[in-house]
């Protein structure tokens, strides 16, 4: 920790993340240069907005559920002032989650995690298929068990992305739509010019292992492949609760959003490809189905796919590369869960303050992923 405060910060990445750490530190009064072609683009904005780190834990990866957990009681409040900032909603919606299962297997895996999260001291409640039918009457006949997890939250993702945007303009951010090409201390290299400042944040997703040395081994490409769902007149209103679960042994999800739904998401190691494929489409509906029932009354208004950035060991990479560069980076699925606690340490580590204790294993300089 250094006591040095940054004032001038140029941040290369305008999604979740970097326009949440640049509204924060703009209404800190830091000089904000933020630089990305097509802000509140990319990964997040065709994200399904899940705020669910009990929903997505997995064995071994008890740092990253705390983390999470500590973003999501920070969320809240980050969307009450962010609405306030922007003048406009926030996005957050607060109906919990339904983590349910059709076949043997995929209630056995549910059984497994529930069983997880009991050894860590987090509960959820478990129900019958009847059970949860009468929570939520859109499930599927198939539906047969399933854990309800109501801490657990979302948001309309374009409609944050929308509001933050807004407020990080109103704080005095200043937009530049070039394309960073390197990150060195202090400098971003443009095409053209360089951006000089005390210091540069890199939060450019998937792209940022090709910004700077020190990433280029610790940050991956993901494909996600995202459904959205519009509502005719002639079909049944979708569910309230986000639903989400396996189905043989693949995860999906379905986030409500008040035209419709967002079906997600397929997973795949295919470097910068964004293309959607006939397969990925087809496991989406066929998943989604067998989990909600009327989704073929559906319209399929859009089918995109995004790039999620991955690290090794699947937690985010907050922190120092060297003196002048800091990175807020590598929140692969979890853009929008961690962007509260996130921008927290960001605005930390820039003005010599102390970092949130949750952050602290996502070190970028961390052994787990430097070998």
């Amino acid at each position: 920790m250094t006591d040095e405060r940054h004032h001038d910060i140029a941040l290369v990445g305008g999604g979740v993340i970097g326009l949440s750490c640049a509204w924060r530190l703009a209404t800190l009064g830091c000089r904000v240069r933020l630089v990305d072609p097509e802000p509140a683009s990319g990964a997040s904005h065709v994200a399904g907005g899940m705020l669910a780190p009990l929903a997505e834990t997995w064995f071994g990866e008890e740092e990253l559920l705390e983390l999470g957990t500590a973003s999501l009681r920070r969320w809240p409040d980050f969307a009450a002032e962010l609405s306030r900032a922007a003048d406009a909603p926030s996005g957050l919606g607060e109906r919990g989650t339904l983590v349910v299962g059709a076949d043997s297997a995929d209630r056995e895996q549910l059984h497994e995690i529930a069983e997880h999260l009991a050894k860590l001291g987090r509960t959820v409640t478990r129900h019958s298929g009847r059970a949860l039918r009468r929570m939520e009457p859109a499930l599927a006949p198939a539906v047969h068990g399933g854990l309800e997890v109501p801490g657990d939250l979302s948001v309309d993702n374009r409609t944050t992305l929308a509001a933050l945007r807004e407020a990080a303009r109103r704080a005095g951010v200043e937009f530049h739509t070039e394309s960073a090409r390197r990150v060195r201390p202090g400098v971003v290299e443009l095409a053209d010019s360089e951006l000089r400042c005390d210091a540069v944040v890199i939060a450019a997703g998937s792209g940022s292992g090709q910004l700077h040395d020190g990433l280029a081994e610790l940050v991956r490409p993901v494909k996600g492949e995202i459904l959205r769902l519009s509502r005719r007149s002639t079909a049944l209103p979708p569910p309230a609760h986000t639903i989400r679960g396996p189905v043989h042994g693949r995860p999906v999800y379905l986030v409500p959003r008040p035209d419709g739904l967002v079906v997600g998401a397929t997973q795949y190691e295919n470097g910068f490809d964004t293309r959607v494929t006939v397969g990925g489409v087809r496991d989406l509906i066929g998943d989604a189905e067998r989990l909600v029932a009327g989704l073929g009354e559906y319209e399929l208004a859009e089918a995109t796919a995004g790039l999620r950035p991955g690290t090794p060991d699947n937690l985010p990479l907050i922190g120092w590369l060297e003196p002048g560069v800091l990175v807020a980076t590598g929140h692969h699925r979890n853009g929008f869960l961690h962007a509260p606690i996130t921008a927290e340490a960001v605005t930390a580590l820039l003005r010599g303050g102390d970092v949130p204790a949750e952050t602290e294993p996502a070190d970028p300089m961390r052994s787990g992923v430097r070998r």
